[in-house]
């Protein structure tokens, strides 16, 4: 294997890493803010499940981001083309970051990916159909969160109507919602981990060490998954004020039902193959419990900054990527 391959694959893990940290929010931000679990208790939590997700799903994901988004058969995704669009992805999520934002991971990866190679070949090398299926997801995945959250808040609160206290009722769910954080966060660690294991199938299969109809090999599995849980582990925890009490107050029935609802689109999507942000769905549910109470009850200002962060990171990350493979497109 080859300097600039071994680089490349790297840096792919550097961006696992970062989407670990960044996302460390979304596994964690609900159970922290419920006083659930400590901070450092909830990221661990987080970790451990991040990485157990191998044991439970396929890489359908990985196949969309290596094949779905650049044509493979344009032999456009050289490893220069790769390292561009990851540097895009990884640029986008460190000034989020920094910002407090939780945007997308997976929306900067396709975004930067998507930069690289336009800026090699054209807009003639995206693969449309791909690109649809993310860009329908983009809208889909929150608005699911949310009506899904809503409707089990609803459900709870008409199931335990009869509990008069609603601090008896929370001390109940706050067992509940290691068990929802778990979930979300297995189905956090099988979606995104996967979009690193896609991107370095697909170095793999440009560098010549892989054949174009490969599957993904063990060893890029579990080094995705324990960059992911590594990544979890050191926290996000600027991101975690936003997404935990900025949007809106939970309590454990709140944080239960969020959690749920959104662990329940990311198994779906992940067995379908398509790549949805984790920071969207479990977004949309924490509105929609929110919702549940009242519509003032949603900081809809903090939501609406949110909301912009989503729309610019598939262009912020692609402009990024595109000057990047500008700046070394001698290195092809």
């Amino acid at each position: 294997m080859d300097a600039g391959v071994i680089i490349v694959i790297l840096v792919a893990l550097v961006f696992d890493f970062t989407n670990g940290f960044h996302d460390a929010a979304n596994s964690i931000a609900t159970v922290v803010s419920t006083r659930v679990l400590s901070p450092r208790k909830a990221v661990a939590w987080a970790a451990v499940f991040n990485f157990a997700a191998f044991l439970v799903f396929g890489t359908e994901v990985a196949t969309t981001i290596a094949k779905d988004v650049v044509d493979p058969a344009r032999n456009v995704l050289t490893v220069g083309v790769v390292f561009a669009g990851l540097i895009g992805a990884i640029g986008w999520n460190l000034l989020t970051f920094y910002l407090g934002l939780p945007t997308s991971s997976s929306h900067a990866l396709v975004g930067g990916m998507a930069g690289a190679a336009v800026a090699r070949a054209g807009f003639g090398v995206l693969q449309e159909a791909g690109l649809r299926k993310i860009g329908v997801f983009i809208v889909l995945s929150p608005l699911a969160g949310l009506a899904l959250s809503f409707y089990l808040t609803l459900v709870i609160m008409r199931l335990f109507h009869r509990v008069k206290h609603v601090d008896r009722l929370n001390r109940g769910f706050r067992r509940g919602q290691l068990l929802s954080a778990a979930a979300f966060s297995l189905g956090h660690g099988g979606n995104d981990a996967q979009k690193t294991m896609g991107i370095i199938l697909a170095v793999l299969i440009a560098g010549g060490h892989l054949r174009p109809d490969a599957g993904v090999p063990l060893w890029v599995v579990l080094a995705a998954h324990t960059a992911i849980g590594l990544g979890t582990l050191s926290g996000g925890w600027r991101i975690v004020k936003t997404m935990g009490s900025r949007i809106t107050r939970l309590q454990p029935v709140g944080g239960f039902a969020a959690e749920s609802a959104a662990a329940t689109m990311l198994f779906f999507t992940s067995a379908r193959g398509i790549p949805v942000s984790t920071t969207h769905t479990i977004t949309g549910a924490i509105v929609g419990v929110g919702a549940t109470r009242r519509l003032s009850a949603v900081r809809w200002g903090v939501a609406g900054r949110v909301v912009w962060a989503w729309v610019l990171t598939i262009p912020g990350a692609f402009a990024i990527a595109w000057l990047v493979q500008q700046v070394m497109g001698v290195w092809n």
